[in-house]
Order: C-alpha cells, then sequence, then structure tokens
C-alpha cells in the first residue's frame, strides 16, 4: 500500500525531516493559542509523521475516498500533531495551523469530526477512540468486505485508566479484528503525574495479550522501527494488533523532556522561541544528553 500524497511513500530519511516540521509547527500553533498540550504532541511527532507519510492509504484532496485508510486519535488532547500532519499533507492551508482553539475554528482543542474534512472520529472525553476504531475495523472485516483497508488508532498510557478501553479491546478480541492496529503512546506521564504513580499499568504487554491481541513494543522515535512493526502488525491475520511504542514527553525540547508538568501546558513566547531555536539547530537528531542519535 502506498500513500497518496506524493509519488508513493517517504523515504526515512524525508519522513525523518518531516518529523521536525511537525514539532515546528506545533510549538508555534500552542504559542498563538495560548493554551494546548505540548508534551503529548511532540512526544508522537515521529510516529505521527510515519503514518501519515510512509504507512497510510488516503487522498487529502479527496478525504471521503472510499479506499482509505483510517486514522482514529483516542487521546484527542495531542490532536495538534494531527493537524500539523493533515495541514504538511495537504488537507488544508497550513496558514489555518494559527487558528488552533480559536472561537469558531475548524481546529479545535479536541478533533470535532464534522469540522474538518480528513478527521475521522470527535474525541474529547478520553477512552472512547478504541472503541470507534473497532467499529469501523469491525464494518470492514464483516460486514463490507474491504480486507485492504486497515485502521490505525493511538492511544494514550494514561488513557489505559479509562474502562472503556479494555471493553473496546475485548471486543476486538473476540472478533479478531485483524484490521485494526493501535499503538499506545507509552510516555509514562498523564496530567496528574508518572502513569506508574497514579495507576500501575505493568505489565502492560501482558495485559493486552491477554484479551487476545498480538503485542509488539517499539521505540516511538525510530522509524524504520515503526514501519517494521506495522509491517508485522498487518502480516497478522487472526487478531487485532498493538504496538506498545515507548516515547519521550516533550521529544527534542530539552527543557519539555520528561517532564509532566509540561502535560497541558503551551509554551509562552521565550519558551517558543528557545524551543524553535533547539529545532532549527538540532533538527531534532540531539537528545538533551547530547547523546548524538545514530
Amino acid at each position: 500500500a502506498t500513500i497518496t500524497v506524493m509519488s508513493g511513500p517517504l523515504t526515512i530519511k524525508q519522513i525523518e525531516q518531516k518529523e521536525v516540521v511537525l514539532r515546528r509547527d506545533i510549538i508555534r500553533m500552542l504559542e498563538e493559542a495560548g493554551s494546548g498540550h505540548s508534551a503529548g504532541p511532540l512526544g508522537l511527532a515521529d510516529l505521527v509523521a510515519t503514518l501519515y507519510f510512509g504507512v497510510m492509504n488516503y487522498k487529502p484532496k479527496k478525504p471521503e475516498w472510499a479506499d482509505r485508510d483510517y486514522f482514529f486519535l483516542s487521546n484527542g488532547h495531542c490532536v495538534p500533531v494531527q493537524y500539523a500532519a493533515m495541514a504538511e499533507a495537504g488537507f488544508f492551508n497550513k496558514k489555518e495551523l494559527m487558528t488552533l482553539r480559536k472561537l469558531g475554528s475548524r481546529l479545535q482543542g479536541h478533533p470535532e469530526r464534522t469540522r474538518l474534512p480528513g478527521l475521522e472520529n470527535t474525541s474529547g472525553p478520553l477512552g472512547s477512540g478504541l472503541s470507534q476504531a473497532a467499529g469501523v475495523a469491525y464494518s470492514l472485516q464483516y460486514l463490507d468486505n474491504q480486507t485492504h483497508r486497515f485502521v490505525y488508532c493511538i492511544t494514550g498510557d494514561g488513557e489505559l485508566d479509562e474502562g472503556n478501553i479494555w471493553e473496546a479491546a475485548m471486543f476486538a478480541g473476540k472478533y479478531k479484528l485483524s484490521q485494526l492496529i493501535v499503538f499506545v503512546d507509552r510516555n509514562n506521564i498523564q496530567i496528574d503525574g508518572n502513569t506508574e504513580d497514579v495507576m500501575p499499568l505493568e505489565d502492560l504487554a501482558g495485559k493486552w495479550r491477554s484479551f487476545g491481541w498480538h503485542v509488539q513494543e517499539i521505540d516511538g522515535h525510530n522509524v524504520e522501527s515503526i514501519l517494521d512493526a506495522v509491517g508485522m502488525a498487518k502480516a497478522i491475520t487472526n487478531r487485532p494488533s498493538v504496538i506498545i511504542t515507548h516515547t519521550i514527553p516533550g521529544k527534542g525540547i530539552d527543557f519539555m523532556e520528561y517532564d509532566y508538568h509540561w502535560h497541558g501546558v503551551p509554551p509562552n513566547h521565550e519558551q517558543a522561541k528557545q524551543a524553535l531555536a533547539e529545532l532549527r539547530t538540532l533538527r531534532g537528531k540531539i537528545t538533551h544528553e547530547g547523546q548524538k542519535h545514530e
């Protein structure tokens, strides 16, 4: 399967360049909005860039295209990263990114399906996106016989505190929804602190396996690992797949990384200026320890 944004999926190097673009746009949007979530969207930039520019089938100018793959963002507060990817892909003009969270904007603080063509779900209350994704995957597999289309869903790890997630996990396991590929953004933070302090999730892989899912664990900042994991998930034809994606909250911005206080806070002007300077000079390739990623 190839995306239809350009002449096919981008190379790993090109996807890595897109990641930097998305992070810059996230910072600019949040500064302009004066509210919103920083840590999660920045941490998800690599995964979302890989999905939009290396994995999913869609047509930006025909968002209702009948053969498209579906993308559901269950942790809707992370939507700035999705808006940034959609604008970069050509769903709408990038200037509109600066209307994030403004009254009357199509780019609400949580995705609103009927506002913006290309959004597949509305997700404000946490926990509902996986049920939505599972319902569509069921329809594709059992009602429409469209086995070439896939449903991709991102959930937060803090979001797994919601019971609705596990109801959906049971449903998907029962019906062996092999076209459903879920990513758990395992960044270990939620609004009140670290996930393992608020409500411990481990053994997380074991939990999903017990619900009948195929489980993989990867580095969520490694494009090649993401592509390989998606390839494996698509090859599993007798059960749903979950990819536990280990990420760093605030990834790419030295003073935001690993700090749960940035979960729901935007950068002010000076912080945004510093963040954009980091992204411009480091291109997201140097961690806060000064170690270079190869």
